[in-house]
């Protein structure tokens, strides 16, 4: 399913290994959502365990189960506290939102196949987010800050149902100031609201100055959002090879033994989460289990 150059990322050499993590900060986000600073404890775990933006770590809570979470960064001050966003939506992400700082997770990854940095080095590069979409594309936004004469154009187009539903609202300033052109929709909102209103596909529809031969799109958020914009960048010239999806569906042991997360030919955790749209688009219309 995949070139030489998608798995170009280091893998985890014993992926049943479970090491320790404390959490060290916890930050609520949105309703439901928040973000867990998470530092391995020890060094020697922490440096065997470098992860690559839009991987994943497998989070165990003992006595009730695993959950696969995207890593949502590395702590800008301090880059060996690994930032997971989680939204409370099952079991074990139910548990997780009881723990306090101090408290102790066991994790396992990173794993799957990271978003293809090297492709978007001296290229224009959209980025498109859904909701929490947005946690697994946020290292990639790090990585245009700290490098950004590495890229040519960036655009962040960033949808929501709500205004107050937006992911990391005190960061856009920032990307703003690092020549990343942030643009905002909602599917509701005030009278007087700054945002517009609408999908996330109508901002790629709009889009002007696009070079199509010369541009990478990344999306993650809902899969019928993705498909569409998908759709919509394919309007604008770019080549269904350069628009990029990350897929989570019902991960559960992160090395496609348990088979609960196959899509078409594909393991999600093991070929993915994240794909060419050529590659998976035919395989988008299976409802997950």
């Amino acid at each position: 399913m995949a070139s030489s150059s998608e798995k170009d990322f280091k893998s985890v050499s014993d992926p049943w290994q479970t090491d320790v993590a404390v959490v060290e900060s916890i930050r609520a986000e949105v309703d439901a959502v928040a973000t867990y600073g998470l530092r391995y404890q020890t060094a020697k775990a922490m440096n065997s365990r470098a992860f690559q933006p839009g991987q994943f770590n497998m989070l165990y809570i003992p006595g009730c189960g695993e959950v696969a979470i995207s890593i949502s960064g590395a702590a800008r001050d301090d880059e060996s506290l690994l930032l997971h966003t989680i939204r409370r939506v099952g079991r074990v992400t139910e548990v997780i939102s009881k723990l306090k700082v101090g408290d102790v997770v066991g994790i396992r990854g990173p794993f799957g196949t990271p978003w293809p940095m090297n492709e978007c080095q001296r290229r224009n590069v959209i980025l498109v987010a859904g909701g929490i979409g947005l946690a697994p594309l946020r290292p990639v936004l790090y990585a245009v800050e700290r490098n950004r004469h590495d890229f040519g154009r960036v655009i962040l187009l960033l949808g929501a149902r709500s205004p107050e539903l937006l992911l990391f609202p005190d960061e856009y300033t920032r990307w703003k100031e690092a020549a990343i052109e942030v643009q905002i929709t909602v599917d509701r909102a005030d009278v007087g609201s700054p945002y517009t209103v609408g999908v996330v596909p109508l901002l790629i529809d709009r889009l002007r100055g696009i070079d199509p031969v010369n541009t990478q799109m990344l999306t993650c958020g809902p899969e019928v959002m993705m498909h569409y914009s998908a759709i919509s960048a394919m309007k604008q010239g770019i080549s269904p090879d350069n628009i990029w999806l990350s897929l989570e569906r019902n991960m559960q042991c992160a090395v496609g033994f348990c088979g609960h997360c196959q899509l078409g030919p594909a393991f999600l955790c093991k070929d993915g989460p994240v794909f060419r749209y050529s590659a998976m688009e035919k395989y988008l219309h299976v409802r997950d289990l």
